[in-house]
């Protein structure tokens, strides 16, 4: 007599799944915090911020995202759950998300970034005094950023509640 086994297949994609959002995600919450305490503390600070920021954007939360979508990919199927609202609104978050991580985020991170080393060279030992056009590349990476944030905690919300299913 055979047994069922202790965890089924569609258990471990969908633990993958919730992983690589926590994994992917979880960081991106924290910048604001990291770049507020850096301005405050040590702006010479920044540059390597951005840098951190864009790298991780590249190296972990694009990958992170790939393996939401392959694994949501194989739950949507398993559970013939293509019609329902809450996956038709994954996906489409899904491809938001890295198109501005792409379009707006890493770019935007990169301009920082320079502009950032810019500022702290021009001021060298004395107080720093970051640019306007600096700080037009933060608001704008705080504003897309604070709406991918967004995007994805209510996207948790719909894939828990199951929303439209």
């Amino acid at each position: 007599m055979l047994s069922a086994p202790a965890v089924v297949f569609y258990e471990v994609v969908l633990a993958v799944h919730v992983m690589a959002v926590v994994v992917a995600f979880g960081v991106t919450f924290a910048f604001p915090i990291l770049f507020a305490v850096a301005a405050r503390q040590d702006p010479r600070s920044l540059p390597v911020l951005h840098r951190i920021e864009y790298t991780l954007e590249r190296v972990l939360i694009n990958p992170g995202l790939a393996l939401v979508v392959i694994a949501g990919i194989y739950l949507a199927s398993k559970g013939h759950y293509w019609s329902d609202f809450f996956v038709q609104w994954g996906l489409g978050v899904a491809i938001v998300i890295g198109a501005l991580i792409g379009a707006v985020m890493i770019p935007t991170a990169k301009r920082a970034e320079a502009l950032a080393k810019r500022d702290v060279a021009a001021c060298g030992e004395g107080e720093i005094e970051l640019s306007d056009e600096y700080a037009a590349q933060t608001r704008r990476l705080a504003r897309v950023g604070g709406s991918l944030s967004a995007l994805v905690l209510l996207t948790i919300f719909f894939m828990v509640a199951h929303i439209g299913a």
